[in-house]
């Protein structure tokens, strides 16, 4: 046993210490990343497909009692139950990935994410709206999951190259989810010819929408069956483990091989206690993961309450399909931008630049909502509105870029190669966490501060830049360049 465990640590040390000569870059698999890509774009789709019509929704269902100050403490509040949720189980999910594999997970997550978006649609309750969003956060482990794939199908010479491909998924789910969301919703009134004899769409405005998004999923789970490679070696399988006989009889004896080796040390990776992976290396990457999120999530949780609000009350009033336009505009260009300049930005500058320069993009983004505001109070030229938007717009892109390079970390940070699952589990249950406290936190004071007017209406635009700045305090922490692998 001895001899083995020697063996398996000298192979692993091979194969994942870079060397003094520059290796070749080794092709992208290509096939299955565009699979990755396609099950990423699912969760941004199911989120953000909410946003355009959340305000009205929350007007709808009666639960503000015609109080616009209360829309979007609602609208965050229904925005964090998804990631509270998830924060809950999400770890729970990727450990049992290292154990059973990551396709069967992932597969039932899918199933979780259709139905509970049906069932989204299909409320007529806030009480049905809360139950159908926590359980589609607590049934939908996939997020932490997918990156242990896209880690485990790369290696170090092609792993920035990946990653810069993973803003364009949620570009495109945040493209087509705001899409969906602004022209689907309330279709009895949107599309007359078609829906406006309908009484279900009626009754339930926004089924539609919610129904596109559930449906993909479902498209997603075939694709996953029959498509997606399975990534660990030897899981164990799924009856086995619910019947919690999952064991040292599933490893093979003879250690002689290997192929016997590679199995057995990945079966002692999975066995580390979490306490052991959680080296300070990880929590700082993963905690800065989190603070990206966290600006991230204030920033669009509050962009289409801000577009959605009165003008006299500190928004600019626009409607459900403007709010839809704007968002799936920026969708579109961020993957443009992403995918075309990413690798070339980080490639000059270097990953911890990437970071700094995208959180610091955010200070002027924030900044520029009261500036706004003030410029239609004042009735302003549209040309010039626009072009503001535009330019926050702009600022939001560059934010994005941080993403691709804090994948880079967190996959770095990891011990060993199995313990990939609990790292990304662990930073996706941290995200998860910043993205409940985000919407809430971000919408709420936004809500109080346009009813009481603190600091003259600003307030919860000094709270977000002030977070934006703690934010950029941890980054600087990072090396400059990502930790070798273990």
């Amino acid at each position: 046993m001895t001899s083995c465990t020697h063996n398996i640590a000298g192979d692993y040390n091979d194969e994942e210490t870079p060397l003094l000569v520059k290796k070749p870059r080794t092709p992208l698999p290509w096939f299955q990343l565009s699979i990755v890509l396609f099950l990423q774009m699912a969760e941004p789709l199911t989120s953000q497909v909410l946003y355009p019509f959340g305000p009205q929704l929350m007007r709808d269902i009666g639960i503000t009692h015609g109080d616009e100050t209360k829309v979007g403490y609602y609208v965050g509040l229904m925005q964090s139950l998804f990631f509270f949720s998830q924060a809950l189980t999400v770890m729970h999910w990727s450990s049992i990935s290292d154990r059973i594999g990551r396709k069967p997970v992932i597969l039932f997550g899918l199933v979780g994410l259709s139905l509970t978006m049906y069932g989204f649609g299909l409320s007529t309750t806030f009480t049905w709206l809360v139950l159908t969003r926590c359980l589609c956060g607590a049934l939908n482990g996939n997020i932490g999951v997918i990156k242990s794939i896209m880690a485990e199908i790369t290696d170090e010479t092609n792993r920035a190259q990946m990653f810069a491909f993973v803003p364009m998924a949620w570009s495109a789910g945040g493209t087509l989810g705001p899409l969906v969301g602004g022209w689907l919703s309330r279709p009895a009134e949107g599309f007359p010819g078609l829906f406006g004899d309908s009484t279900f769409h009626k009754n339930h405005p926004y089924f539609l929408a919610c129904a596109v998004p559930a449906t993909i999923s479902l498209i997603a789970w075939f694709v996953t069956l029959f498509f997606l490679e399975e990534t660990v070696s030897s899981p164990v399988p799924v009856t086995q483990f619910v019947r919690g006989d999952a064991g040292n009889e599933h490893l093979p004896e003879d250690c002689s091989d290997s192929s016997s080796e590679r199995t057995r040390a990945d079966y002692r990776e999975e066995s580390l206690h979490v306490s052991a992976v959680l080296t300070p290396r990880v929590l700082l990457a993963s905690a800065n993961y989190a603070l990206i999120c966290l600006v991230d999530i204030s920033f669009r949780a509050l962009q289409p309450v801000f577009f959605a609000t009165p003008l006299d009350m500190g928004g600019l009033g626009f409607e459900p399909s403007t709010i839809g336009m704007i968002l799936s505009t920026y969708g579109i260009l961020n993957c443009v931008f992403q995918l075309c300049f990413f690798a070339k930005i980080h490639s000059r500058i270097g990953t911890k630049r990437v970071m700094i320069m995208g959180l610091a993009a955010a200070v002027p983004g924030f900044a520029l909502f009261p500036v706004m505001n003030a410029f239609g109070r004042r009735d302003a030229p549209s040309w010039l509105l626009w072009s503001l938007i535009l330019a926050q717009v702009g600022f939001l892109m560059l934010l994005n870029m941080t993403y691709g390079a804090i994948f880079i970390y967190v996959t770095a940070s990891a011990p060993n190669k199995a313990s990939l699952g609990t790292v990304n589990g662990f930073g996706q249950m941290l995200v998860s966490l910043a993205r409940t406290v985000g919407p809430a936190f971000t919408n709420s004071l936004f809500s109080m501060t346009m009813q009481h007017h603190y600091l003259s209406g600003l307030a919860v635009y000094i709270a977000v830049i002030g977070m934006t700045l703690f934010s950029i305090s941890v980054a600087r922490r990072l090396p400059q360049r990502a930790w070798e692998a273990a």
